[in-house]
């Protein structure tokens, strides 16, 4: 399919209630940047686009003008099975990513069976200029290296970024509330001693008093550390 088909096949699922609803959730774009399509809707879509082998167009022209577009692509992205051609797509399209959204449910499938390979591009990312590209990076340590494949050496990564990012800083405190609550006294000491910018550390603990994975005794003494 062209571009201009699937555009037309994005807008023939159009709820324009959803349209306005997305927009209030993400502050950076304005309501003519949604079409309204709803995320099971667009991920059945790409399912399609990518059994019938009808994408290579789509992903190749960017960028994309509406955030749908942007979610169908990450959810084309997501169905690439060999790793060294996913990765080169979403090396291809982040630079794109202008949303939280957008970066968050770009999630491959075929990252699970190849962290060796991703912790080499995530070294990469981290260490990006682009907001949605660090966001991304600390995202999938969060997410493929937080239990049987943790390292100590993976918050320290994530620690040492510095932003004046809202959406960056947002991630790193969502990445340590849930480091808290899987590998506790591993990375308790970044709270402890005091490790994280004032804004960050504060929403650390936050998150993580609103975690129902962390025992009252240990929100009680997380909570003890807030900064002013």
């Amino acid at each position: 399919m062209t571009k201009s088909d699937i555009q037309k096949t994005l807008f023939s699922m159009q709820d324009k209630k959803y349209a306005a609803f997305q927009a209030k959730l993400t502050p950076n774009l304005t309501l003519e940047d949604f079409i309204g399509v709803r995320t099971p809707d667009l991920k059945k879509f790409a399912k399609q686009l990518f059994k019938e082998d009808d994408y290579q167009e789509f992903i190749t022209n960017l960028p994309h003008k509406y955030f749908d577009e942007n979610q169908l692509h990450a959810f084309i992205i997501a169905e690439i099975k060999d790793y060294d051609t996913c990765i080169n797509e979403v090396n291809n399209f982040l630079p794109y990513v202008n949303n939280w959204a957008t970066c968050d449910q770009l999630s491959p499938k075929s990252f699970k069976k190849n962290k060796d390979k991703l912790l080499k591009e995530i070294k990469v990312w981290i260490k990006s200029k682009e907001t949605y590209t660090v966001r991304f990076a600390i995202g999938n340590l969060m997410r493929h290296y937080l239990e049987e494949d943790f390292d100590k050496k993976y918050p320290e990564m994530v620690s040492k970024v510095r932003s004046d990012e809202y959406y960056i800083n947002m991630m790193i405190a969502w990445y340590f509330a849930t480091a808290l609550a899987k590998q506790y006294d591993s990375v308790l000491p970044y709270v402890t001693d005091n490790k994280l910018d004032v804004w960050t550390h504060n929403k650390t603990i936050q998150k993580a008093v609103e975690s129902d994975r962390i025992t009252s005794q240990q929100k009680d003494y997380l909570k003890s550390f807030k900064r002013k």
